[in-house]
């Protein structure tokens, strides 16, 4: 069961739902992104520039958020992301991997 926030467990996590996630062209940017970040770096989602409404930022991040992709935290009135890599590296050995080599 996903905790209070709508975070995965890794064992919750599944590879058809963050393939799904990742199949978009934004999602998959923002996971890049964070990828280029030192580890443990926790972004606000409008600084990705999502060439985007507000609404559909909140829906791409509610997807890689619900997929085990992102961990957000509520910093006022703004959600901060950072990329899920211990538990990705965990459940999908070589998934950021792939998403690295690809950069």
């Amino acid at each position: 069961m996903p905790d209070e926030d709508g975070h995965p467990s890794v064992e919750e996590m599944t590879l058809p739902a963050v393939l799904s996630a990742l199949a978009d062209p934004l999602r998959y940017a923002v996971v890049s992104a964070l990828l280029r970040e030192p580890e443990g770096t926790a972004r606000t989602c409008a600084s990705f520039n999502l060439p985007v409404s507000k609404s559909t930022i909140t829906h791409h991040f509610r997807v890689l958020r619900e997929a085990g992709l992102v961990g957000q935290v509520d910093r006022g009135n703004s959600r901060a992301a950072t990329l899920r890599r211990t538990e990705l590296d965990e459940r999908f050995p070589g998934l950021l991997d792939l998403i690295r080599a690809n950069l």
